[in-house]
């Protein structure tokens, strides 16, 4: 069933209305839903029309509508990919088996631990943006901040529909759970340490939508190669969505880039203070913002070993990115991966079970994709005549989870000492006065057309609409 059924209370093409108690359950989870997002989600919009995509099909051709939809009135719903009933589990342990359409009973707790995880994720990050809204840099930028609260706010029906129907009471109590933990809460904060950071800025902003939403897209695609079909068949859709949550990071810093770079020209000067004093974002504090929000992005994929990575794989919960088109036996026993060590003050190389290390060959695979990203930045600077590059630190750099944490690394790949890394821990990552500085440019700028002087307009606009285009009403 690929088109979107809109007449029922919940959207969806899953047949909801075929199974009573389960549609019963989840509009009964509906209305924690609208007062979650009421309580935490974007400060200020509730009377806002804005400009969304909403998905109306599971086709790739033609998914999605646009219009100026409330955004408190946003159809959320539950979305799946068209299933193959001759689908196969091509990896790990049970390769060559029918993929599963029920959660077998051994491997119940693990695939509810990926699921609430993956579920914790999504309204997480609404909490953390739930304040950009005020100091937006354009009404065009506000929209995309928007599109992707709501989005995210549909990711998490899409895992909290299958811990409903497949996970039964446990599932329904980890449901209610989505919405009482809340980044950054002391005593009931989010599960995974990214999601409990702030983002306090825009700058910021670009940077999680960038690096952190990345993350996101190799995690689900992981769990897009997954033996249990429903869970593969979820996160492929919210794949197509993902996409432009990462659009908005990589055009953002591109346009902030483009600005400073004009300012740093017309000024003559690459000093950092000159270039502040003229209202742009210096090249050393967005080399700064770069370096935390990775490092802390490459944390996510978890320890370099990890028993647990080893039995998602082999147990076929979990695949490894673009599995498919890899070309081992896809089981990966006896093989082996290099993991990075400290020993004796040195940084090391060694070779542990793959199997194992696959937290490590998914965090390497991100890598590369983000930097490309990062040379894609640099082309701007390039274009612009600015000689200066940005560079994606070590991934042992300010890393807090694994066998690298708390090494004292700089973002060029040295052991440094405790006292080094005191003496110059302010250059490589943002300090108190960056923040300060960047919150100063943050004024909200929403007349249509109009952009903040610290960031460039993008070269066209969403949908084939100008840049002008009036993309939120605001009533």
């Amino acid at each position: 069933m690929s088109t979107i059924n809109y007449s029922e209370k919940i959207p969806n093409n899953v047949n909801l209305g075929e199974d009573r108690t389960l549609q019963r359950a989840l509009e009964g989870w509906q209305p924690n839903f609208i007062n979650w997002w009421d309580d935490v989600g974007p400060e200020g919009s509730t009377n806002h029309e804005v400009y969304l995509r909403t998905a109306v099909s599971v086709d790739p051709n033609g998914w999605a509508q646009f219009g100026h939809v409330k955004m408190r009135d946003y159809r959320w719903g539950i979305f799946l990919n068209p299933g193959d009933a001759n689908r196969e589990i091509h990896f790990g342990d049970h390769k060559g088996e029918k993929a599963w359409q029920d959660v077998p009973g051994e491997h119940r707790a693990n695939l509810r631990r990926i699921i609430v995880t993956q579920g914790d994720t999504e309204p997480a990050s609404v909490e953390q943006q739930r304040h950009l809204g005020l100091t937006a840099p354009s009404m065009y930028d506000l929209r995309n901040l928007f599109q992707i609260n709501v989005e995210e706010g549909r990711h998490l029906w899409a895992m909290v529909y299958l811990l409903h129907k497949h996970f039964g009471r446990d599932g329904r109590e980890e449901a209610e759970a989505l919405l009482q933990r809340q980044s950054g809460d002391e005593n009931n904060p989010r599960i995974l340490g990214a999601f409990n950071e702030k983002t306090p800025d825009w700058l910021a902003f670009f940077m999680f939508t960038y690096f952190t939403d990345r993350d996101g897209k190799f995690q689900l695609s992981a769990l897009a190669e997954s033996a249990f079909d429903p869970l593969a068949r979820t996160t492929k859709f919210m794949l197509t969505e993902e996409a432009h949550h990462m659009f908005v990071g990589e055009s953002g810093i591109s346009r902030v880039l483009s600005r400073t770079a004009q300012v740093m020209n017309d000024l003559k000067t690459d000093d950092p203070a000159k270039v502040r004093a003229a209202g742009a974002i210096d090249l050393p504090t967005i080399q700064r913002y770069l370096n935390f929000h990775y490092s802390v992005t490459i944390d996510l994929f978890g320890a370099d070993q990890s028993s647990n990575a080893a039995t998602f794989y082999s147990s076929g919960l979990k695949g490894r990115y673009e599995e498919g088109k890899r070309t081992d036996d896809h089981v990966l026993k006896g093989q082996t991966y290099k993991v990075l060590e400290v020993r004796d003050g040195q940084l090391l190389e060694k070779d542990v079970p793959m199997l194992n290390a696959l937290n490590e060959v998914l965090r390497d695979d991100f890598i590369k994709d983000s930097m490309a990203g990062v040379g894609r930045w640099n082309k701007v600077l390039e274009k612009a005549g600015i000689p200066t590059r940005l560079v994606v630190p070590h991934k042992a750099f300010n890393r807090q989870i694994g066998a690298l944490a708390g090494i004292k690394m700089s973002p060029d790949g040295r052991v440094v000492s405790e006292a080094e890394w005191t003496a110059r821990k302010a250059e490589w990552l943002p300090t108190p006065e960056d923040f300060a500085f960047v919150a100063s440019l943050m004024g909200r700028v929403v007349d249509p057309g109009k952009f903040a002087g610290w960031i460039a307009p993008p070269v066209m606009g969403i949908n084939r609409q100008p840049v002008d285009f009036e993309y939120v009403r605001f009533n």
